[in-house]
């Protein structure tokens, strides 16, 4: 996939008169949850898959709240850069079944396919990602600031995840029982790689509402790479993340349905779905930082119910409104549901008419938020 040099205007001051530095984030695409059913659920076989899985994320995981309660934003506040090109710059390894990120080159930028399924997969997710960002909001890959795209494909033993460890993307290869390898798909990519984009301009705290806002940012950007990539309207989107990564032996369709949260899987050993999409369903909880992947269900299907109504292609205005929000100043790092959605509705009167707000507004009503 070979991705051409773009030429970007210059960003109007108005845009955004700031950039905030990240700091390393560890973002997992497959919940806690869910390999904790495995474990409990599943076979032998998948049982130690799941624990081997879930013992392999916990130090990231560990490290990833603490990050987030001890991360502010900084006061010494940086011009934004006049970016007069833009260029992908992708570098794929093989971590060969262990747990390492310095495995050799598979695949750099302008190398042709490699022999590797997954290292093409990866590679193709990461050009979707970045193209995606470039088109539709003039962004430079993930920190604005022309940021090399790397990742680790085959890492780990059957392992069961993907995640974004705050400089690279990072791989499993499932177990090919319950999951398959987890680059088969471009919104799982897209996902895990706006966590970084998150994490540059808001640094959402991954805990409670906060928290299932950052999952809900990177269903929302996740489901809008694959839609971009489709060239698929509002309407003809499946608006599923990780549809594809379920084996055939998995009573389901994905991990998560932002058209219907709650409805993804209802499997045996994988359970039920548990996302709801309404406030009255909102689940109060220590587990996964406060049910970050839970929760998100709430904010997913508010901005489906805007995207539909707006109608078109979904990056185009209610992508747009979202995408300003999270670069909007006045949100913060602890922001809840009512405070974000508050500033959607702002964001719509800023870029857009009377239309785009009252489907924005009418929206969040819906999942039981008034603005």
């Amino acid at each position: 996939m070979e991705l051409p040099v773009y030429r970007l205007p210059h960003q109007p001051a108005s845009h955004a008169d700031a950039r905030r530095r990240p700091g390393p984030l560890c973002c997992h695409v497959l919940p806690p949850n869910i390999l904790e059913r495995i474990a409990l659920n599943g076979s032998e076989q998948q049982r130690e898959r799941a624990l081997a899985t879930l013992a392999q994320d916990a130090s990231t995981r560990t490290l990833r709240l603490q990050q987030a309660l001890l991360k502010a934003r900084t006061a010494n506040l940086v011009s934004l850069p006049q970016h007069e090109t833009a260029v992908v710059n992708r570098t794929i390894r093989d971590a060969g079944g262990q747990e390492t990120l310095t495995g050799p080159v598979l695949r750099r930028e302008n190398d042709p396919p490699a022999s590797d399924v997954a290292c093409n997969e990866a590679f193709d997710g990461l050009g979707a990602t970045f193209a995606f960002y470039l088109d539709a909001y003039h962004r430079d890959s993930i920190n604005d600031e022309g940021l090399p795209l790397a990742a680790s494909v085959h890492y780990g033993q059957d392992y069961d995840n993907a995640f974004w460890n705050g400089q690279q993307m990072v791989f499993g290869d499932g177990d090919d029982d319950l999951f398959t390898r987890f680059t088969v798909s471009v919104d799982i990519i897209g996902h895990e790689l706006t966590h970084g984009v998150t994490e540059d301009e808001a640094g959402l705290a991954y805990l409670n509402q906060s928290g299932a806002l950052n999952e809900s940012v990177s269903d929302v950007f996740g489901s809008l790479v694959k839609q971009y990539s489709l060239h698929q309207t509002a309407d003809a989107a499946d608006w599923l993340i990780g549809a594809g990564l379920l084996t055939p032996a998995v009573h389901g369709v994905a991990l998560r349905s932002l058209a219907d949260p709650g409805s993804a899987f209802d499997d045996p050993v994988l359970g039920r779905d548990d996302q709801p999409k309404h406030m009255k369903g909102y689940v109060r909880t220590s587990a996964d930082n406060g049910g970050v992947h839970t929760n998100s269900g709430i904010p997913n299907h508010a901005f489906y119910l805007a995207a539909t109504a707006i109608g078109g292609y979904a990056w185009e205005k209610a992508g747009r409104i979202w995408y300003e929000t999270l670069r909007a100043p006045q949100l913060k790092p602890t922001a809840s549901f009512r405070s974000f959605a508050a500033l959607t509705v702002r964001q719509a009167q800023i870029f857009f008419t009377s239309i785009e707000v009252s489907a924005v507004r009418e929206a969040w009503a819906q999942v039981g938020i008034t603005v």
